[in-house]
């Protein structure tokens, strides 16, 4: 299943991390991936807070998705990040995994090549119980993607995010969008390895 982003084409199954400093940037991004994917006969799911779906869906519109269509057809979803990442007031990273999980069999069996998903990532600032276990969901998705024709592309705002998370969410993506351009990331640790170390790598921290 193959997919374009930044102008590069890959195959699914990929699980990427998108570093953007601004709306503009990450537009330029997703709209044409997004695009693409309601083009084909792709699921595209956007994950984001239910503020942004207003000028989220217009600016989707503007760039000639029918929207009402393609939301009818059940082809897009775009979910709030309240209903889905921090449904009830907190993030259950096992939840949200098997959530995901659950979309992914779906959208297989009924009838898509592949899944496109964007879920923007601010919502992690809002110190809400189990946020702390965001890095052991993003490494967990590395066990869960290649078992589907799946791109994930996970959007943090670097001029929101510390660095020193943004580092932190760096070993949990085997690739990165930095500066509009895509490419493997060299600090990608494996999934197991990374959660077998985990509560050392948090002491180290602390300590630090």
């Amino acid at each position: 299943m193959s997919f374009s982003v930044c102008g590069e084409s890959f195959s699914a199954p990929m699980h990427i991390c998108g570093f953007f400093d601004s709306r503009e940037q990450q537009y330029e991004v997703i709209i044409p991936y997004i695009l693409e994917g309601l083009e084909t006969n792709d699921k595209v799911i956007n994950i984001l807070e239910g503020n942004r779906h207003g000028e989220h869906c217009r600016c989707l519109a503007d760039n000639g998705i029918s929207i009402a269509q393609k939301l009818a057809s059940g082809q897009l979803e775009v979910l709030a990040s309240e209903n889905t990442y921090i449904k009830d007031g907190e993030f259950a990273a096992e939840k949200m995994y098997k959530t995901l999980e659950q979309t992914l069999l779906s959208a297989s069996r009924s009838g898509y090549d592949s899944v496109r998903a964007c879920g923007d990532m601010i919502w992690a600032l809002k110190n809400l119980p189990g946020t702390d276990e965001l890095l052991e969901y993003e490494a967990k998705l590395n066990l869960l993607t290649p078992q589907h024709a799946v791109s994930l592309i996970c959007m943090y705002d670097v001029s929101s995010f510390s660095p020193s998370t943004l580092t932190d969410i760096l070993l949990t993506h085997p690739y990165v969008i930095k500066d509009g351009k895509i490419s493997k990331n060299p600090h990608y640790v494996e999934p197991l390895e990374f959660i077998s170390n985990l509560s050392n790598y948090r002491s180290d921290k602390l300590k630090s």
